[in-house]
């Protein structure tokens, strides 16, 4: 069981690489078995139950004598059509209220069940996020790598595959414009309550500051509905 689960959480990461992180495009090919286990830090044989599992999936694809490619379209896996998503107002809401409504849920699940080194990576990754606020630079793809590190410490595979929802979320939020400052400031004071919460793994705690956190954004871009008189 516990082999089992390691290969399944080796899926769930190199899928995360293809579909949320985007460091493996479509048609390329994947490093080397001895580079990648060692980066996943996993087994060989790992490796190969997680790349098989992702072979019958579609997402990979085993070619003999060559090595395991991207399959052409896996980009587009369980994409629900953000790939190409217009940034317009309305649909940049509907996306806000998604996120909304199932990832302070994500983060009390990966409070419960995330292992050591998950939740080493979920503190390293807000770390990065802090640090290109800090000095400065783009912070879109560690703000993507930190919420798919939540979402992978989960364990939940319906919910790793909306990974790509949260990954255009990020990257909507930041390049949306007219708001740059603001949402920098909120994020760094939102992720570091977040991540004392995660690392006190108090679930209650990380539920509630993710929600805030979404509020924040939602309501720094306009996206709040006014409530009811």
């Amino acid at each position: 069981m516990e082999k089992k689960n390691l290969s399944q959480q080796t899926a769930e990461r190199l899928y995360a690489m293809v579909a949320v992180e985007r460091r493996l495009a479509p048609g390329e090919k994947l490093p080397g078995e001895v580079e990648l286990s060692a980066e996943l830090g996993v087994s060989r044989a790992t490796l190969r139950e997680a790349i098989r599992t992702l072979a019958a999936q579609g997402v990979l694809e085993v070619r003999r004598g060559k090595g395991t490619f991207v399959a052409e379209g896996a980009g587009e896996l369980d994409d629900f059509g953000f790939a190409a998503l217009d940034r317009g107002r309305a649909q940049l809401k509907d996306l806000f209220e998604l996120r909304l409504l199932f990832e302070p849920q994500v983060a009390r699940l990966a409070c419960r069940r995330a292992t050591e080194g998950e939740m080493e990576e979920i503190l390293a990754r807000g770390g990065e996020v802090e640090r290109c606020i800090c000095s400065g630079r783009d912070r879109t793809q560690a703000d993507r790598d930190f919420h798919a590190a939540i979402v992978r410490a989960a364990h939940n595979e319906f919910m790793a595959r909306l990974m790509p929802i949260i990954g255009e979320a990020v990257t909507a939020a930041i390049v949306s414009g007219g708001h740059a400052q603001e949402l920098a400031e909120d994020t760094s004071r939102d992720h570091a309550l977040l991540m004392d919460f995660f690392q006190k793994r108090d679930e209650s705690g990380a539920e509630h500051a993710m929600a805030i956190h979404m509020h924040h954004a939602m309501d720094v871009m306009g996206l709040e509905e006014p409530s009811p008189r």
